[in-house]
């Protein structure tokens, strides 16, 4: 299990989520409630070896820097499955 958790990246933020699914390929595994915040829930998705860059293009890029610009329809499409599966983890 301990290995299996060390392959696992887990976040509660929706937009960071977006940014690893559309720009990194990362695949939402499952939602779990926050154990801090019962409104909240936290994302788990399979972990890559290019997610630290990846946080660290979103976070710390330039505007307009090439390096997090995403098409768009890309990015509609991974809101409305993340929205999907997270109102499906909440029934």
């Amino acid at each position: 299990m301990q290995n299996e958790n060390k392959k696992l990246y887990r976040s509660s933020s929706f937009y960071t989520v977006i940014f690893l699914i559309v720009k990194g390929g990362l695949e939402l595994v499952s939602i779990e409630p926050s154990p801090i915040n019962p409104n909240r829930s936290v994302f788990v998705l399979k972990d890559s070896p290019n997610r630290s860059n990846l946080l660290k293009e979103l976070n710390f890029a330039e505007e307009n820097s090439p390096s997090v610009m995403v098409d768009f329809r890309k990015v509609v499409t991974a809101i409305k499955n993340l929205k999907t599966n997270l109102y499906q983890e909440k029934l």
